[in-house]
């Protein structure tokens, strides 16, 4: 079963989302091989290099909130966040261009999915975890580094543009299928807008996984036994 989904690493339900497909998927013994697409989604393609407000300022400006009201609103996505099992850090977190964790991203999964998939999750601990600033050319090459890249590719993808290009098709392909807010998952021919709980993920890939195993079994066919029609 192929999942693809667009995602931001400074979306916290982009990372709530993923550790709920995760947990889903462990806890489907019968899914068998799972194959994972992360396609890019910038929130913010303007972003600079560096944080220049906190947390609190920039939500309550973005949804037009009191600082109050911010507050208690990354609180409560925050909380989301530990209920999972993330030492989930919202308040501190530093806005910056993803760009670059993107890119780095599509370095990874041109080589494996066990690299690209240490990738993912590394660069969604460094911003809600560790308030890292996720534009940061050094922290990038350390990450590829630590998750099994080749550090000169990793120094010549940063010093260049390399897959830019394909970091702005996927932006683009999301707006052709009208995806306008992430995480948004593609299962089988269902489109799954946000970060379901890990009940409801468990139901739609159940359902997805019986529909397969329908037209795996369905049609006219024949056999030494004879012939069969639906």
């Amino acid at each position: 079963m192929k999942i693809t989904y667009w995602s931001d690493y400074t979306c916290p339900y982009c990372y709530i989302g993923e550790v709920r497909l995760k947990k889903a998927i462990s806890e489907i013994p019968e899914i068998g091989d799972i194959e994972l697409e992360m396609k890019a989604f910038q929130l913010d393609p303007s972003a600079g290099e560096h944080a220049t407000s906190d947390t609190q300022t920039r939500f309550a400006h973005k949804y037009g909130l009191t600082m109050e009201l911010a507050a208690r609103s990354i609180e409560h996505i925050s909380q989301m966040g530990r209920d999972e099992g993330i030492n989930f850090r919202y308040a501190t977190t530093l806005f910056t261009n993803t760009m670059d964790a993107h890119r780095l991203t599509k370095l990874a999964q041109r080589k494996s999915a066990d690299i690209a998939d240490k990738v993912i999750e590394t660069l969604f601990k460094a911003y809600f975890t560790d308030n890292k600033e996720l534009a940061d050319k050094e922290l990038l090459q350390q990450i590829g580094e630590d998750c099994g890249l080749n550090a000169e590719e990793v120094k010549a993808l940063l010093s260049s543009g390399q897959y830019k290009d394909e970091v702005i098709l996927d932006q683009r392909e999301a707006a052709r299928y009208g995806i306008h807010a992430v995480p948004y998952f593609v299962i089988g021919k269902y489109g799954i807008s946000g970060a379901l709980s890990v009940e409801d993920m468990k139901k739609t890939l159940w359902k997805v996984m019986e529909e397969e195993q329908v037209a795996l079994e369905g049609g006219m066919s024949c056999g030494p036994d004879g012939c069969r029609m639906r």
